[in-house]
C-alpha cells in the first residue's frame, strides 16, 4: 500500500467547465456499423500530440433474442452502444484501456470528427500520442454509456414497440447495468482483459463497479475523484435537479419529442450541478463579488453579479447539447450507486476485486472529497489489495480531475508503464502470436 501527498503545481487563473466539448443537441444518432479497431487517422500537423480525426463507431450489443437483463427487472433490447477508440491493439491483445466517462460526457474523448470542430473531445489533453494515455503504446476505447444520448441506447431512443422515442417509458438503470453493456462490448472487440479501467467523477463509480463485477477482466482500476456510493448531500443536490426539469411546463411528464424541450428547467439543473463542481477558493479567484459592465448595483432583478452571468451562460450551453430526461435518468444511476449494498461492508465487498489500483483525490473536491477516495483505498489496503492512493493538492474543485493535467499525467503515465510491463512479464504470449 502506498500513501502519497502531491501539491499540484498546474493552472491557477482559469476555471473550466465539466465537459469540454458542445456538440449538438443529444437525439437519436444514426445507425452505425462497427469498423476496424484501429481509427487510422493522421496527426493534424497544428495540433502536436493528437489523435487526429476520429469516426464514433455504432453496434448491436444485445438482441430481442439476447436481451439485456437490468438489475430493476426489466428487459431491453435492443441496444447499441456508440464508441471510439484511438491507438492500435497489440498482437497478443495486452495494451486496451477503457475510459469511462462522467454524466454530461461522451464517447467523444479525444481527436476531432472533422477538421473545422471548434474542440476536440473532452479529454484530448490526456489521450494521444505522448500524452498520459500514449495512444503510440495504448490501444483506448470510450463508449457513451446505457441510457445515454450520444448513440448509445437511452430515453431518446426509439422504442421498437411504438415506433416513438422511449422518454419517461425507458427502464431505470444503474452503474452495474451501465458495466454490463461495457463489458459486452469489450467482449465483442476481442479483448479478453483490459489492461486498464480508468474515469473520473461518474466514470470512476464506473471503474469500481468493474473491479468488484469483473474482477478478472482487468488488470487495473483507476478511480479518480470519486465515491464508492452517493452521498445525501449529493443525492439532495440530484433531487433539486430533477425537481427542475419537473417544474418545466415544457417536460409534459418528459414526451416532449414533438415540441420544444424543457430548457428552463434542464438549464437551471445544470447551473446546480456545476456550482457542486467547483471550489469556494476557485469560484473566488475567477469572480469574486465582480459586477458585470456596471461599477454600481442596478437594484433589480437582472444579472448583475459575474458569478450569476457565468451560471447562466453554463445552464444555456448545456441545453444545446444534453436531453432532460438523460439528465433524469443518469443522475438517479448515481443515486443508486452503493458498492457495498448487497454486502455487510465496504471492505467485504471489495474482496473480490483482484486488480492493481491507482486512487486519486482532489483536496479541494467537496462533491466527491479525498475522506470518500480514502475509504476505498483503506478498505482495499485491509484487503491486501496492490494500491495507491493520492491525494492531489488543488484549488479547482470537482473539475480538476480534468484541469490538473500535467499531475494526472505524471501519475498515470508512469503508473500504466510499470503496469503494462508486469502484465507483459507475467502473461506468456499465445502461441501464434510472435514475441
Amino acid at each position: 500500500m502506498a500513501w502519497v501527498e502531491v501539491r499540484a503545481f498546474g493552472r491557477r487563473s482559469a476555471i473550466g467547465p465539466l465537459d469540454h466539448s458542445a456538440p449538438p443537441r443529444c437525439r437519436r444518432s444514426d445507425p452505425m456499423t462497427p469498423n476496424s479497431h484501429n481509427n487510422d487517422a493522421p496527426v493534424q500537423p497544428d495540433e502536436p500530440g493528437s489523435v487526429g480525426l476520429v469516426t464514433p463507431r455504432r453496434v448491436e450489443l444485445f438482441t430481442p433474442e439476447d436481451p439485456l437483463h437490468l438489475e430493476c427487472g426489466a428487459v431491453l433490447a435492443p441496444v447499441h452502444v456508440q464508441y471510439e477508440t484511438y491507438g492500435e491493439l497489440s498482437a497478443a491483445r495486452d495494451n486496451a484501456i477503457l475510459v469511462c466517462h462522467a454524466l454530461s460526457g461522451d464517447a467523444h474523448v479525444a481527436g476531432r470528427h472533422r477538421p473545422d470542430d471548434p474542440k476536440p473531445g473532452w479529454w484530448d489533453s490526456m489521450i494521444g500520442p505522448g500524452k498520459a494515455f500514449d495512444t503510440r503504446r495504448y490501444f483506448v476505447v470510450c463508449s457513451n454509456f446505457l441510457g445515454g444520448c450520444k448513440g448509445t441506447t437511452g430515453p431518446t431512443s426509439i422504442d421498437p414497440a411504438t415506433g416513438k422515442p422511449y422518454a419517461t417509458r425507458f427502464p431505470m438503470v444503474t452503474i452495474h447495468d451501465m458495466v454490463v453493456v461495457q463489458q459486452r462490448l469489450i467482449e465483442a472487440l476481442g479483448i479478453r482483459r483490459l489492461l486498464a479501467v480508468v474515469g473520473g467523477s461518474m466514470g470512476g463509480m464506473q471503474v469500481l463497479e468493474w473491479a468488484v463485477s469483473f474482477p478478472d477482466a482487468l488488470a487495473a482500476a483507476i478511480p479518480i475523484a470519486t465515491t464508492h456510493r452517493m452521498s445525501a448531500q449529493g443525492i439532495a443536490f440530484d433531487e433539486v435537479g430533477r425537481q427542475a426539469i419537473f417544474a418545466d411546463p415544457n417536460w409534459r411528464g418528459g414526451d416532449y419529442a414533438d415540441g420544444p424541450p424543457p430548457d428552463r428547467g434542464l438549464a437551471l439543473a445544470r447551473m446546480i450541478a456545476h456550482i457542486t463542481y467547483l471550489s469556494e477558493k476557485s469560484m473566488h479567484r475567477k469572480f469574486g463579488r465582480d459586477l458585470r459592465h456596471r461599477d454600481r448595483y442596478a437594484y433589480n432583478f437582472e444579472e448583475e453579479f459575474q458569478v450569476e452571468s457565468y451560471l447562466h451562460y453554463q445552464g444555456s450551453r448545456f441545453t444545446q447539447r444534453f436531453d432532460a430526461n438523460t439528465y433524469l435518468y443518469i443522475t438517479k444511476a448515481m443515486d443508486y450507486f452503493d458498492l457495498s449494498a448487497d454486502y455487510p461492508s465496504l471492505r467485504v465487498s471489495l474482496r473480490r476485486a483482484a486488480a492493481k489500483f491507482l486512487l486519486i483525490a482532489f483536496s479541494s473536491d467537496w462533491l466527491f472529497p479525498p475522506a470518500d477516495v480514502r475509504e476505498v483505498a483503506n478498505a482495499l489496503r485491509a484487503n491486501g489489495r496492490d494500491v495507491t492512493y493520492v491525494n492531489i493538492e488543488s484549488d479547482y474543485g470537482h473539475d480538476a480531475f480534468l484541469l490538473e493535467v500535467d499531475e494526472l499525467t505524471k501519475l498515470i503515465s508512469g503508473f500504466l508503464r510499470n503496469l503494462l510491463r508486469e502484465v507483459r512479464a507475467e502473461l506468456p504470449l499465445p502461441d501464434d502470436v510472435p514475441p
